[in-house]
């Protein structure tokens, strides 16, 4: 059941109060007299405190005049519809009145049916304006319930490309999602037709939630989105780097939940904000065209990613943990990647470190520690010897870029 209007009369003289109160069929317009006052300040304290709807307001009243108390309706109660009740001397103050919005005006002594009909005609803008706001509302409720759907829509028009700068910066806004572009991109992939041939769609379905579920649960604390995209591969965009390790762990993750083997591969993003397409191409592309990795090497890999930062991480380390011999773990890991395990170790902490000089503030020595280096001079030395420039060189030349 629909709430009543609620009314306020406020007019000093008791006698024009009640002839209001009782000519007028409130029922039939869905109203009711809530309040009644008999000065200014008096009626705008019970309009107020009652949440009025519809205010019948005097002009000529004592302590608060008619035009204060409306301009003080007006900042309370900006939905408030105010009706004047003016005399002729005062029809100067009623013509300034509907310049400040006055819904109505009628001049003593009211006659019911004018009187009637103003307040229908009120009853019925009041309405409208209900009506469109349960529409906005409404509206408003299916847009938040599909918000993850118009970020996985936006962020698959992003990856293809079809976006300006402008357009991402709107939409990004728009999405509630951090302004700039993300910094890592993350592709899982589940061969699922060499591994289960003969499953069915909807069990194939319930997987790849599940897979999502994990990868979510995950990098809960993390900001990203999570999608699939045309080709039904797992697509994350994540707007912190840090959450690359905890991204390498989906995998085995996944292992021991669900007893089947899935790939990630992920991408630093680089350069404008519209340079997001090219780093998922390009991790897509390695992806779909990289071999299965055997189990051993997978591990590796991924026990890499997860411990880079640890210094007594090593080849013999890694394989006793595993189970294997070095030697051989070395051999398959060269012949499957093409690179050795300290190689692939080196360029994992070196991108590491890169990503801290380009985000943080750290010191060259905290960057080496959270590297994996046991020391500034040879965390600096490795560093130099992979991307040409020393640390300090590398932070200062980013500075300089971001400047321009």
């Amino acid at each position: 059941m629909i709430e009543k209007w609620k009314v306020i009369i406020a007019d000093d003289e008791r006698i024009i109060r009640e002839g209001i109160r009782q000519c007028v069929d409130w029922d039939s317009l869905g109203m009711e007299v809530t309040a009644e006052a008999e000065d200014g300040e008096e009626a705008l304290e019970l309009a107020v405190e009652n949440a009025i709807h519809i205010a019948l307001v005097d002009l000529n009243m004592p302590i608060m005049h008619g035009m204060e108390l409306m301009k003080r309706l007006r900042e309370a109660l900006p939905g408030c519809k105010i009706i004047v009740i003016t005399g002729h001397d005062e029809f100067t103050y009623a013509q300034e009145s509907i310049r400040l919005q006055v819904n109505d005006y009628i001049l003593k002594p009211a006659e019911p049916k004018q009187l009637m009909q103003v307040l229908r005609g009120v009853r019925d803008e009041l309405e409208s304006e209900r009506q469109q706001s349960q529409h906005l509302e409404q509206a408003s409720r299916q847009l938040m319930k599909n918000f993850p759907l118009l970020r996985e829509r936006f962020c698959q028009e992003w990856l293809d490309g079809n976006l300006s700068q402008a357009e991402i910066r709107e939409q990004l806004q728009f999405l509630k999602l951090p302004p700039q572009r993300p910094e890592l991109i993350g592709i899982i992939r589940w061969r699922w037709e060499g591994q289960h041939p003969a499953m069915k769609e909807k069990e194939r379905q319930l997987f790849l939630f599940a897979i999502e579920n994990i990868a979510a649960e995950l990098l809960d604390p993390y900001p990203k989105v999570m999608f699939r995209d045309a080709a039904g591969l797992i697509v994350i965009l994540l707007w912190d780097a840090a959450g690359e390790r905890i991204l390498a762990g989906v995998e085995a993750a996944v292992r021991s939940h669900l007893k089947i083997a899935v790939e990630v591969g992920t991408r630093l993003i680089q350069g404008e904000i519209t340079e997001l397409a090219a780093a998922y191409r390009s991790c897509r592309v390695a992806l779909v065209k990289e071999q299965p990795l055997s189990p051993l090497v997978r591990r590796a890999k991924q026990h890499i990613q997860e411990h880079y930062s640890e210094c007594e991480l090593t080849l013999e380390a890694t394989a006793g943990l595993l189970q294997a011999s070095p030697v051989y773990l070395s051999r398959l890991f060269k012949q499957e990647l093409g690179q050795s395990f300290g190689t692939y170790l080196t360029q994992t902490r070196i991108r590491r470190a890169a990503q801290l000089l380009h985000s943080t503030d750290l010191s060259i020595n905290e960057v080496a520690e959270q590297s994996g280096y046991e020391t500034q001079h040879y965390f600096s030395t490795a560093f130099k010897k992979q991307t040409g420039v020393a640390p300090l060189q590398f932070r200062k030349g980013v500075q300089a870029e971001v400047r321009k």
